[in-house]
Order: C-alpha cells, then sequence, then structure tokens
C-alpha cells in the first residue's frame, strides 16, 4: 500500500453569497504520510478519438477511458512510477473545479455489510477519471456516483466540486454507498478527515444526491443510531479517540475563526457541517485557515504555551503539506478569467499562494518541472527551502516572514485585478495567451521576491548560531 493512502487533509467550502465577492471556494490542504513527497502543477491538453485504458499502479484499478476529454490542470506527483498520479486538484476548461480527496472513514458497523473493494476507484486515479469529463459540480457528483456504482471504492473520500453556481461535497464512505450535500450559497463548511454531512433530506434533490438504496441497506442492516432523521455522519462516520485529536480540533479551529462569537470544545462530536458567518468570506481568510497551527491559542505547536496542551492536537498546516490550494470563480468578471487557482507549494504556515488563471494551456516551467530532490529552480523546492528556514528559528524569523506573506498577498491581489482589467477586450486564443503570459510574469515576480527573502533569512540565522561566543571583536 502507497504512503499516499495514509494522508489526512481539510477542507473549505464556500458558497457564492458567503464570500465577499461572490466568488465560489473550495479548498483543501494535500497532506501525505511522508514530508517529502514531491508534486508538480501542470495543463493536461484537451484529447479526442482517443482509444486507452487508465490502470493505476497503486491497487490495480483498471478502466476504459472516454474517447474526448476536456484540458485541465492538476498537481500530481512527481514520481507517479513510485506514488501513484493523485492529480488532486485543479479547474477543466468548462470552469469547472475539482479537488480529490479528503480522507474519511467509515465505521465497522457499515463496512462489515458493504465493504471497501480492494481494486475499486481510489484517490490516485479519481480526480483523473472524473475532472475531465464534467460540466458543471453537480455533474461531477452524478459521474463520479455512477463510476462508484460500477466499480467500487477501496476507501473512504471526501470530493470536493464547484462552479460559479455551485458547491458541492461528496463523501463516499464504504464500498459503494455515498452522498453529497451541496453547501447552500449563503454558508461555509469545514471538514477534516471524518465524515461531516449530517442530516441528509432525501425529498430535496437540489440539495441532496445520493447511492442507489441507501436507505434500504440503512434500514436492512439496522445501522441508524438515532430515533429520528438520518445523520449521515452518525450512521457511517467514526466517533473514537482519534477523532477528537486528530480531526474535530481542525474544525473547531476555523469555525473558531470564522465565528468567534459562538463557544465551541475542539473535541466535540457534534460540530455542525453547515455554518453561517454575518462576516463575508474572502480568499484571505480561507487561506489562513489552512496555513494555520492553532495560532493565539494554547494548542500551538509553535508557542512558548505548555508542553502538554501544544501537542496535544494535529495541527492543520503541516511540514507534510504538499500543496495547500483555493480553487475560486468568480462571478464579477467576465467567465474566460473568472477561474483562479490559488496554489501555495510550502509548508502553508509560512508560504504565500500564488494565484493562476485557469485559462490557459501551460504552466511555468518552475511549476512543470519539479525534480525528485531538492534543487535551485522549481517552485516547490524553492518555497520549502523558506519554509525551513522559517520554522528553524521561528520566534526570530517569523515576523520577517508575516511582512513577507503580508507584502505577497497585496502585490498578488493587485496583479490579479491589473490583469483583469487590461484582459477586457481580449477572447478566444488571444485571451489564453495573454493569462498564461501574465501567470509567468506573476511567478517570476515571486522568484525575486521569495529568493531575497530566503536570502535575508539565511542571514539572519547566521546570527543565531549557537555555536557562538562572545569575544573581543578584534579577536
Amino acid at each position: 500500500m502507497a504512503s499516499k493512502h495514509l494522508s489526512a487533509c481539510t477542507t473549505v467550502l464556500v458558497g457564492k453569497k458567503a464570500s465577499i465577492d461572490g466568488s465560489t471556494m473550495i479548498a483543501r490542504n494535500d497532506d501525505t504520510f511522508l514530508p517529502l513527497t514531491p508534486q508538480r502543477f501542470y495543463v493536461n491538453p484537451a484529447v479526442s478519438d482517443r482509444h486507452e485504458t487508465w490502470k493505476s499502479n497503486q491497487n490495480g484499478f483498471t478502466a476504459p477511458l472516454p474517447t474526448s476529454g476536456y484540458r485541465y490542470s492538476l498537481t500530481p506527483n512527481v514520481e507517479v512510477d513510485k506514488e501513484g498520479v493523485y492529480a488532486e486538484s485543479g479547474f477543466n476548461e468548462k470552469n469547472v473545479a475539482m479537488s480529490a480527496t479528503e480522507s474519511v472513514y467509515g465505521n465497522e458497523r457499515a463496512l462489515a455489510f458493504d465493504p471497501l473493494v480492494v481494486d475499486g476507484l481510489a484517490e490516485d486515479s479519481l480526480q483523473s477519471m472524473v475532472l475531465p469529463y464534467i460540466d458543471s459540480a453537480r455533474d461531477g457528483v452524478q459521474y463520479l456516483g455512477k463510476l462508484i456504482k460500477q466499480y467500487g471504492s477501496p476507501e473512504g473520500n471526501g470530493v470536493l466540486f464547484s462552479d460559479k453556481d455551485e458547491v458541492w461535497y461528496m463523501e463516499i464512505v464504504t464500498g459503494h454507498h455515498w452522498v453529497a450535500q451541496r453547501i447552500p450559497d449563503d454558508a461555509y463548511a469545514i471538514a477534516a478527515n471524518q465524515v461531516a454531512i449530517q442530516q441528509v433530506d432525501f425529498d430535496d434533490p437540489d440539495n441532496f444526491m445520493y447511492s442507489d438504496g441507501i436507505q434500504a441497506f440503512v434500514e436492512k442492516y439496522h445501522l441508524n443510531t438515532n430515533h429520528k432523521g438520518f445523520n449521515f455522519r452518525r450512521i457511517f462516520g467514526t466517533d473514537n479517540e482519534k477523532d477528537r485529536h486528530y480531526n474535530t480540533p481542525r474544525v473547531w479551529f476555523g469555525q473558531r475563526y470564522l465565528n468567534p462569537e459562538i463557544a465551541q470544545s475542539p473535541t466535540s462530536s457534534d460540530l455542525p457541517f453547515i455554518c453561517r458567518t454575518d462576516k463575508k468570506i474572502s480568499v484571505e481568510d480561507v487561506e489562513y485557515i489552512l496555513s494555520s497551527h492553532y495560532n493565539e491559542t494554547e494548542y500551538d505547536p509553535l508557542s512558548r504555551g505548555n508542553e502538554e496542551t501544544k501537542t496535544l492536537f494535529r495541527p492543520i498546516s503541516m511540514n507534510r503539506t504538499q500543496n495547500s490550494h483555493v480553487l475560486q470563480i468568480r462571478n464579477d468578471v467576465d467567465t474566460d478569467c473568472s477561474a483562479i487557482m490559488w496554489l501555495n507549494f510550502g509548508v502553508p504556515a509560512f508560504s504565500p499562494y500564488v494565484p493562476f488563471f485557469a485559462n490557459s494551456d501551460r504552466t511555468d516551467e518552475s511549476y512543470e518541472n519539479t525534480p525528485v530532490h531538492c534543487d535551485d529552480k522549481s517552485a516547490y523546492w524553492m518555497y520549502r527551502k523558506l519554509s525551513v528556514l522559517v520554522e528553524a528559528h521561528y520566534s526570530e524569523l517569523i515576523q520577517d516572514d508575516v511582512d513577507f506573506l503580508t507584502d505577497s498577498k497585496e502585490k498578488l491581489r493587485r496583479h490579479v485585478q491589473e490583469t483583469i482589467d487590461e484582459a477586457a477586450g481580449l477572447s478566444g486564443t488571444e485571451l489564453s495567451n495573454y493569462l498564461t503570459e501574465q501567470n509567468h510574469q506573476m511567478v517570476k515576480m515571486m522568484r525575486i521576491a521569495t529568493e531575497h527573502m530566503i536570502h535575508t533569512l539565511f542571514e539572519k540565522s547566521l546570527n543565531l548560531s549557537k555555536l557562538t561566543f562572545n569575544m573581543d571583536k578584534n579577536l
């Protein structure tokens, strides 16, 4: 079994009326089992008249691929032969966003009667089998549901879909059973490696989809622990000590940030899935949640607090977060400029989220060509270097890093808006070429700024060595 099968992620979903500018947003940290599982970011071209079979080198899953498919972006592993593909996150040319997956775990009661399918559709194949072939977020749920019915699933997975209007979260919890819920336009949701969806309304097809026969399955095997209703989390999910230390605190922190007025326990088993806040949510808010480590609480592992409490819970941002992304689809700009992927290839706590317009035929070479081992050219390794330097002398260097990230956010926001303004009147290939060039310019700008910051932190680190001694400056 590949190490990535043991991965653990954190998910944030935002409806269009809950965001500051009418955007839909789906976002996730892609956390692997090991700190070093390098990834790349590139664009797969559209295909037609293709006759190929997909075969996973991780679990043996095999399926014929459709003859045609849309262009789509992806962030797969570098060592595909060893680690599997794991396309993970991206847009297709129809401005449909997808991120897969948030690992979730069904309980033994449900799995006893619908066990996982060893060679079924797993995370390593899932994004590649779905994203190039769907026309909307709703279509994505339906398409994946048919694949799970046909091939089964070897693991529990939470899958994120969005388009300009709808945001969907789909949880596959056993070999063949799943539920998907549309995030209300005025709401947000956070999930962290635990079945999240709660009450399912089977009479509301606009907001819920589900596997064939799931109600009969639950009734037949006496799986519903509630006297009333159909609480998907309680019926199919886990609720154990690991959840309360590894999973629920991350949900708690995100909700605490967006709804500070609500008092909740970080170990509560009843944290809500669908949430609303009076504050309009920005890309920066989502980035903050995904880059956090229980900041300003007693649970922060980077604080100078109590050793017992600061290591009690698993943080959100980790050294094994291989990429963190916010897939934003704006509704206030032209459709061809509306899809933006904010991508973080470093440790999110210390590295910037860099925006890429989705309407592009390729990414920058420094993102496309990540090597297995550290180098001086790739974006992945550059941002990893930055992260290592900051964490090594956290208390002394964190303010420099915070200032750098704040300045970067300002410049990147400005770059995005100026690009959109300058793109007015362009269309087709001319527009796509322009956005591609602007993506390259933005990467160049961030490389210059990041390398300067790395050099600054490196020089400061030399003055923080423990191998020092006060002496006469003349000696």
